[in-house]
């Protein structure tokens, strides 16, 4: 991990913190893993770490950005409708009360914000959080070089 990557993460940790996260350092790696480190143009111009898709009722504005979901056993491409928010303190925020929200409706999200550990609140989280069959491999994977 370079000095630009743990900058990164203790930047989006101590957001994670202010934001009453859990996990903070958990949600910093995922916030790596979905911004690229903070180098997509989501993160860059929409400072938007997760890949917060646009609520039904829009707060902060929206970006329309090309993605890839994984769908049906592949790859495809797509264009979706961000979040962007006026800073990494509202996207923090704006995270952990949607996985509060929603957590009625997905049950991975409740058993994430329930769990005891990192590791079983990255595995129930990256369930329903996204198409990526890998994603809490690749996050955990951070977690892991950066503890």
């Amino acid at each position: 991990m370079n000095s630009l990557q743990r900058d990164f993460l203790d930047r989006a940790s101590a957001e994670a913190v202010k934001a009453s996260h859990p996990f903070p350092q958990m949600a910093a790696c995922e916030a790596a893993l979905e911004s690229s480190w903070g180098n997509s143009q989501l993160a860059r111009e929409g400072n938007n770490l997760f890949g917060m898709k646009q609520h039904a009722h829009a707060v902060y504005g929206t970006m329309n950005l090309p993605t890839r979901e994984f769908e049906n056993g592949e790859w495809i491409q797509t264009v979706a409708h961000w979040v962007q928010y006026p800073d990494w303190a509202m996207c923090f925020a704006d995270r952990l009360a949607t996985l509060q929200r929603l957590s009625n409706a997905f049950p991975h999200y409740a058993a994430a914000l329930k769990a005891t550990d990192p590791e079983t609140y990255i595995a129930e989280v990256s369930k329903t959080w996204s198409t990526d069959p890998n994603r809490a491999q690749k996050v955990l994977s951070i977690y892991q070089e950066a503890t």
